[in-house]
C-alpha cells in the first residue's frame, strides 16, 4: 500500500523494482484473463446457438407436419375426384366416404367410413366403389361414422344372377374368405369366368351392380342346388374410398 500510495515519490525506486517484478505476472494475468473472457464467451454463443437451433428444429418440424398435411389433403382430393368421375352418379344418390378403420383380424369381413346419420346414411344401404362394384351393406350407424359390412362378411346374402346365363341366386360370405354363390337351381347355367351382379330382387339393393368372377362351379352337399366360388373384382382390404348409395 506504501508503495502504491507512494507519499512524496519516497518509494519510487522500490515502485520501479515491483513493477520489474510484478510484469510478468501481470502480463499472464492480463493474457489468462482475455483467454478467459473469450472463452466464456464462446460458451454463451454455444448456449445461443443451441437454444436457437432447438428453436428451428421445432419450427422445421411444424413446417414438414404441414406440407405432409397438404400433401395427404391434396392426395385424398384427387383421388376423391377421380373417383367421382368413374362413380355412377347419374343413376344414383351417391355420399363418398373414406375408409377410416377395417376389420382388425384381416378377415375383411367390415370396414369403418367416416360418413354416418349426420349425412343420412341409413342401415341396409348398399355401398359400392367407383365402377359400379357392391363391396357390402351399411350395417351400425353413429353420427360421424358407419360399420360397412362386406360381402365376405358370413351373415351377408345378397340377390345375385349370372350375367351371360341369367342364372340366379344368392351370395353368401365366406368368413372373410370368399364368396359363395348359391342356392343356384341344377337346371340353370354356371360357367367358371362369368360376370355375377345384383339381381334386384328383394329391392334392398339395385339391379346390374358388379359382384365378382366365377372360379369354380360345384354341386351342394346336399345335391339339391348348384353352387359358385366368386371371386370380389376388387380387394377389400385395399379400399379407400366408398360411395353409399342413399
Amino acid at each position: 500500500m506504501l508503495i502504491l500510495i507512494n507519499p512524496k515519490g519516497l518509494f519510487n525506486p522500490v515502485r520501479t523494482i515491483f513493477s520489474e517484478i510484478a510484469y510478468p505476472f501481470q502480463k499472464t494475468f492480463s493474457i489468462v484473463g482475455r483467454s478467459l473472457d473469450e472463452s466464456f464467451a464462446f460458451m454463451g454463443s454455444i448456449g445461443a446457438m443451441k437454444t436457437e437451433n432447438e428453436k428451428l428444429i421445432r419450427e422445421n418440424n411444424s413446417l414438414v407436419s404441414e406440407i405432409a398435411s397438404l400433401q395427404e389433403a391434396k392426395k385424398e382430393n384427387d383421388t376423391l375426384r377421380e373417383q367421382l368421375n368413374l362413380a355412377p352418379k347419374d343413376k344414383f344418390d351417391l355420399e363418398a366416404a373414406f375408409v377410416i378403420g377395417q376389420d382388425p383380424q384381416s378377415l375383411g369381413s367390415w370396414i369403418m367410413i367416416g360418413k354416418g346419420s349426420a349425412d343420412g346414411i341409413k342401415p341396409g344401404m348398399p355401398v359400392i366403389v367407383s365402377d359400379g362394384i357392391l363391396v357390402g351393406k351399411v350395417d351400425e350407424i353413429s353420427p360421424n361414422s358407419s360399420k360397412v359390412s362386406l360381402l365376405t362378411d358370413s351373415g351377408n346374402a345378397v340377390n345375385v344372377s349370372d350375367l351371360e346365363t341369367g342364372a340366379k341366386g344368392l351370395i353368401k360370405g365366406a368368413y372373410g374368405l370368399g364368396m359363395m354363390m348359391d342356392m343356384v337351381a341344377q337346371a340353370d347355367v354356371l360357367n367358371q369366368g362369368d360376370t355375377v351382379i345384383t339381381s334386384g330382387l328383394g329391392g334392398d339393393i339395385p339391379r346390374g351392380l358388379l359382384v365378382g368372377t366365377i372360379q369354380e362351379v360345384k354341386i351342394s352337399s346336399d345335391k339339391l342346388f348348384q353352387q359358385a366360388i366368386v371371386i370380389p373384382r376388387v380387394r377389400y382390404q385395399k379400399l379407400d374410398i366408398v360411395f353409399v348409395i342413399k
